[in-house]
């Protein structure tokens, strides 16, 4: 049997439309922003692509400033779909970089990253980290959660992800990682 550990290799960290209007509506908004931020530190320090999106961005303004100022050089790919997958830009992103894997962070749980999420069951391991996802309502993200992992989904955390990448302590990127995993 296959091992189901997230590994580096073929992996994108994806941030999902974390936007400046959209953010003061989400639950745990402050934890949410936090993980995401630990997640894109940690994924520098292990050369894990990043590819951030907004949705619609002229409504829901751009990425909030706490999550734009570690990716300052990444430009985001505007969609107006729910899913990612299916817009030009984001699919053939993976495809030059031969991803494998997704790691989907972002807003909403329910909506983007679950459409995201069920789309890309058809052709990538998809590991929705749970505690770097969110909704309006809470219920929503345990629902979006739910139906994710029912459809092949793997719902993990930001600790246990980082983990399961590290796979050893004696790396040099475990070193790296000390701060963020305390």
């Amino acid at each position: 049997m296959p091992t189901r550990l997230i590994g580096r290799e073929g992996a994108a960290l994806i941030v999902i439309d974390v936007q400046e209007k959209l953010l003061p509506k989400i639950a745990c908004k402050e934890k949410i922003v936090a993980n995401i931020v630990k997640l894109i530190k940690f994924s520098k320090i292990c050369s894990i692509p990043i590819i951030l999106t907004e949705q619609y961005p002229k409504g829901l303004g751009p990425t909030v400033k706490e999550i734009k100022d570690e990716i300052p050089d990444i430009a985001p790919i505007e969609k107006t779909t729910f899913s990612c997958i299916g817009v030009p830009e984001f699919d053939s992103s993976l495809e030059k970089m031969k991803i494998s894997t997704l790691i989907l962070t972002g807003i909403e749980a329910h909506v983007c990253v679950a459409q995201t999420a069920l789309k890309a069951l058809d052709n990538y391991q998809v590991c929705v980290i749970s505690d770097a996802v969110s909704s309006r309502d809470l219920y929503n993200v345990e629902i979006g959660l739910q139906r994710m992992k029912e459809n092949g989904a793997t719902i993990s955390s930001t600790e246990m992800a980082m983990y399961e990448i590290l796979r050893d302590s004696k790396t040099k990127e475990f070193k790296e990682s000390l701060a963020l995993l305390k």
